[in-house]
């Protein structure tokens, strides 16, 4: 039903021709104009009949098709070379992470500092120390905050009960790699946290809120922003900070799930809804940058993907699932250098992505030029001796008239 049928009546019209004229600049303007309905467009087959189509001397419609469709073919074999090149940028990625974290891209470093590298057991300790100064300086903080609560009359709602991190048993795993050791994320993480349930809005209220649309490739985008009001348990319970790594933890495209993005000092005094997980970095031990480009490595991603797939049409990954991701870790100097090689070789590949996608955009765009300048009778040479445009006419009024039937009340203009 969402498909019309065209059956040329007449042998002067040459299919192609008709097909490529269709699809030229000025007749999709004048298709598009006539289209109805509000989230579903469509044309009818009588507005659509209404459209005018350029109509030259047969054998020019010919040499049109022929020279649009050589053009074509230069410019299809352009664009293949242009797919193809972006897939290659798009497997190197997937190469150079998956060489960052098996230690390859960081052998010279190891090898002029050895005296930096732990044993995964040394590694797993030193863990285990920061993760439990990180927990006694977070009680010491809320205690003074009870006694200033109690100081104030305790006018304010109580400071939450803080609880103890979540105990993750561990035995190191030695990957081979000196210096390494593959471990649990939680452990070099923060108690991970969803964001805020409250309903946000188009200035709804005073504090801007980050969602699933504000995640793009490793960076917060925050051209498009809801907000809502917050009191002030609410704001320090969601609040941001530097060095925050926020990841989606449901969508109903798989790849999308577990994608994340790093907090900057510009978003600090943004909240985060929901459908967001907070990961927050202990930098002791795992280093913000470092987490952001694990967290697409393929190795991760595919523990990501199979926790979090599901057959229910939504996938979704939860704060405990993201704690068990089994991660290669090293210390945060040799994180560092992983992390300034990436950048710097990830940055010049998503250059080299930029100039495709914009190539693929001048594609596109030349076909347009060309069907346009087709269809005004720019791209072929004018023949004076073949019969005019009006003869043509002529010819298809007198074939349509022989026609029985309700085809003989369609109209022929000129």
């Amino acid at each position: 039903v969402d498909v019309c049928a065209i059956r040329l009546g007449s042998a002067e019209i040459d299919p192609r021709y008709l097909m490529r004229a269709l699809n030229s600049p000025v007749v999709r303007a004048q298709i598009i104009a006539l289209q109805s309905g509000s989230t579903r467009k469509r044309i009818s087959r009588k507005n659509l009949a209404t459209v005018p189509i350029p109509i030259p001397p047969l054998n020019e419609q010919r040499r049109i098709v022929e020279r649009v469709e050589a053009l074509f073919e230069e410019i299809d074999r352009g664009v293949e070379s242009l797919r193809a090149a972006k897939n290659a940028v798009a497997l190197y990625r997937q190469s150079l992470l998956k060489s960052a974290f098996e230690g390859s891209l960081t052998a010279d470093w190891r090898a002029q500092n050895p005296d930096r590298l732990e044993s995964p057991d040394a590694l797993l300790a030193r863990i285990r120390g920061e993760r439990e100064a990180r927990y006694r300086a977070a009680v010491d903080d809320w205690e003074r905050a009870i006694a200033a609560w109690r100081k104030d009359s305790r006018k304010d709602r109580k400071p939450s009960k803080l609880k103890r991190p979540r105990t993750i048993p561990v035995d190191p795993t030695d990957n081979g790699i000196p210096g390494w050791a593959t471990i649990p994320l939680g452990l070099a993480i923060a108690d991970p946290i969803y964001g805020t349930s409250k309903k946000c809005g188009y200035g709804l209220g005073a504090t801007s809120v980050l969602r699933i649309p504000n995640i793009g490739s490793g960076r917060i985008d925050s051209t498009d922003l809801k907000s809502a009001d917050f009191d002030k348990v609410e704001f320090e319970k969601f609040s941001l900070r530097e060095g925050d790594v926020l990841t989606i933890r449901s969508n109903g495209s798989l790849p999308i799930v577990g994608r994340p993005a790093i907090v900057m000092q510009q978003h600090t005094g943004f909240l985060f809804a929901g459908y967001l997980i907070r990961l927050r970095p202990i930098s002791e031990i795992l280093l913000s940058r470092y987490l952001i480009h694990l967290m697409i490595e393929p190795n991760v991603r595919a523990q990501i993907e199979a926790k979090a797939k599901s057959t229910s049409g939504v996938n979704n990954i939860s704060a405990k699932e993201l704690q068990e991701l089994n991660i290669p870790i090293c210390s945060p100097a040799e994180q560092a250098e992983v992390v300034r090689i990436l950048d710097a070789r990830l940055e010049a590949a998503e250059l080299l992505d930029g100039e495709i996608d914009t190539n693929l955009a001048r594609a596109d765009a030349l076909r347009q030029s060309i069907l346009k300048r087709a269809f005004a009778g720019q791209l072929v040479p004018q023949h004076p001796d073949e019969e005019p445009a009006s003869a043509l006419l002529e010819r298809i009024r007198a074939e349509r008239a022989e026609t029985p039937g309700k085809r003989r009340k369609a109209r022929v203009g000129v």
